[in-house]
């Protein structure tokens, strides 16, 4: 499954909810100042606009862009297969 504006697309998201200008790759999500309501605020927002759910265990992976891209693009993929499979 492709995914090509994904990336691009949660890092608006992060940028609105954390209201930043920016949010670059590389840079955590800690340095850039989101705390741990902001990343509760991030999280719910990711859910909505994708229609996932995201456990309490993988919160983890959002500690950064490329943590949360991941994480979104393995739910998307495994949500389309179970989809595919119904």
């Amino acid at each position: 499954m492709d995914h090509p504006n994904l990336k691009e697309d949660l890092r608006a998201l992060v940028a609105e909810v954390a209201e930043k200008d920016e949010i670059p790759d590389g840079a955590t999500f800690q340095d850039l100042g989101i705390d741990s309501m902001m990343g509760v605020e991030i999280v719910a927002a990711v859910e909505r606009q994708y229609h996932i759910k995201i456990e309490d265990d993988e919160i983890a992976s959002f500690k950064d862009l490329d943590g949360a891209y991941a994480l979104v693009v393995k739910k998307l993929e495994a949500k389309g297969s179970t989809a595919a499979a119904e």
